[in-house]
């Protein structure tokens, strides 16, 4: 069972900083899922938004703004980190992984050059919908995947043959006996997000999922741990 904590642990720190993925990799998640965007001179950073108004104060979309100007957006202790810094963050944490979730095939490219560059190829794992993580596949045969999904039917074969993810990756609300079945008879893994409540996280392991992510991450590991099949 994985323990993958959502944006870090953004009930300690802010989401998608240093110090929240910091904290969930001290917390003992086994991956730590980050969102991507690209700055105007396209360097992958680690935002959900498209604009930096929710979290930082600044109506600006990120697309409009260099890395140079990102230095100047920030919050006392914080600011917005670079995916390599992110990579780094993890390298240091022996067999924890960093979860890239990219929403479209955009960043795909920068994406996958600064997880090249820094080696790490063998340390990240990929998700989000169809056309991003075709993207991926384009850029890496090897790269592993989990694919995003909002229906209760799998996705046709010839998709999976093409894109060979690892996981199908529901909302928690989609889950249950029969999805987990027809996901594991196709050679999947199961993953869902994001399960914050104990009972919730209870019955998606008796359930018999394979990946759990949540904001809750301290919680999750625990509940993992004290998991009896």
């Amino acid at each position: 069972m994985r323990a993958v904590a959502h944006r870090g642990d953004p009930y300690l720190h802010r989401e998608n900083t240093l110090p929240a993925v910091s904290a969930a990799l001290a917390a003992g998640a086994d991956a730590v899922e980050v969102d991507v965007q690209l700055t105007r001179d396209e360097v992958p950073v680690l935002l959900h938004d498209r604009t930096l108004e929710r979290l930082w104060g600044d109506q600006r979309q990120i697309g409009r703004v260099t890395l140079d100007e990102l230095a100047e957006v920030a919050s006392p202790g914080l600011r917005i980190p670079t995916l390599a810094e992110a990579l780094q963050a993890v390298a240091a944490t022996e067999g924890a992984r960093l979860m890239i979730d990219l929403d479209d095939s955009g960043p795909a490219a920068a994406t996958w050059q600064a997880v090249s560059d820094l080696g790490m190829a063998d340390r990240v794992a990929f998700c989000g919908p169809v056309v991003a993580m075709l993207a991926v596949r384009e850029l890496d045969a090897d790269a592993e995947i989990s694919l995003t999904w909002n229906r209760l039917q799998l996705p046709k074969q010839r998709l999976l043959a093409e894109l060979g993810p690892s996981y199908l990756n529901p909302p928690f609300g989609l889950v249950d006996e029969r999805l987990v079945a027809s996901v594991h008879d196709a050679g999947l893994g199961l993953a869902t997000w994001t399960v914050d409540l104990r009972r919730t996280m209870r019955r998606m392991l008796a359930l018999g999922v394979d990946s759990l992510t949540s904001n809750r991450i301290t919680l999750l590991r625990r509940t993992i741990d004290q998991h009896r099949p």
